[in-house]
């Protein structure tokens, strides 16, 4: 469930009469999937909108960053929910008690089943994106990048084997590992971090939207194609899928070439990416209430990932000559 602030009709139809020239509030309600923030469909007399209100996971004064982010992206092509400005020109507001913005609604369903073709539509997607982030004036660091691991990784450290005896051996070696071998100058800009099967929509076999940027920031462009790569080119059994993986690639680089050095770093990439998602997920899995609406996410699947990339030599296992 993904409301956790409730905004009665009477509310929020005041909230928009008052503060926005978007139309009278006909129907809202509440979206269900989403896990960081409360979010609302809302349908006014002139069109639908997504009405989100943040939660204590993201942090107030981030919120520049992501909805100037997604501004300045629209503008220049990219098919991602635009802030809708208020009559004082501020995109950002409150309600309920909490920091507040309605976005454009964009048409179309995130896939269930991943098919080669929508690794492809991915791959140019995400090119496009970070050629679009080019010039972006505000700037925000990674927050779950490899200097935060080990930090998140004593938060579970001591209950860890109460998932799998596996995985203390297993994210101490993988720590080690990025100590050592993290990447250091590898090309850099606005990346979305966290583009998931979910936050991506497609209408038939053709991608219409980009969604859910609030763990943007700035980092190695290609750390953004490593997590593509956990996110949609394993299969359920967790088995790699290398056709999926070379669609992947190949599409973006028909819009933005990868340099040998990005190439070369990939298979470290997509480690460092295996266990930001690993962390997150055990920290989760240990530290949900009981009775809880949202069901943490297994953190062994993403140990399985982990296990794999562990095993790649080069950017060839990937799919790429």
């Amino acid at each position: 469930m993904a409301v956790y602030t409730e905004v009665s009709d009477e509310e929020m139809a005041a909230f928009l009469r008052e503060q926005y020239d978007i139309g009278e509030l006909v129907s809202a309600k509440g979206i269900a999937e989403g896990v960081e923030n409360s979010n609302y469909l809302i349908r006014t007399t002139q069109d639908s909108f997504i009405l989100t209100l943040y939660e204590k996971r993201v942090r107030e004064e981030d919120l520049p960053f992501f909805l100037g982010l997604m501004d300045h992206l629209a503008e220049r092509g990219v098919p991602c929910p635009r802030p809708i400005h208020g009559r004082d020109d501020r995109a950002l507001r409150r309600l309920a008690g909490r920091p507040a913005a309605i976005t454009s609604f964009l048409e179309g369903l995130w896939p269930k089943r991943i098919q080669p073709f929508h690794c492809a539509e991915l791959g140019r997607a995400l090119a496009r994106l970070h050629e679009a982030g080019t010039g972006f004036a505000l700037s925000r660091r990674n927050g779950l990048g490899p200097a935060d691991w080990p930090p998140l990784y004593e938060q579970a450290a001591d209950r860890a084997h109460e998932v799998d005896a596996s995985l203390k051996p297993l994210i101490e070696a993988v720590l080690d590992e990025a100590a050592r071998d993290w990447p250091t100058d590898l090309p850099q800009g606005v990346i979305h971090a966290d583009l998931f099967p979910d936050n991506v929509f497609f209408i038939g076999e053709r991608l219409s939207g980009l969604i859910d940027f609030y763990f943007a920031c700035n980092d190695f462009l290609a750390y953004d194609l490593a997590v593509c790569l956990n996110a949609w080119c394993f299969e359920r059994d967790r088995s790699f899928n290398v056709t999926k993986a070379r669609l992947l690639l190949n599409g973006y680089r028909a819009e933005r070439p990868l340099s040998q050095a990005e190439l070369d770093a990939l298979p470290m990439l997509c480690r460092g990416a295996a266990l930001r998602f690993l962390l997150t997920r055990l920290y989760d899995w240990l530290n949900c209430p009981e009775g809880a609406y949202v069901k943490p996410k297994d953190p062994m699947e993403y140990a399985a990932y982990l296990t794999f990339h562990r095993g790649v030599a080069s950017a060839g296992a990937y799919g790429l000559d």
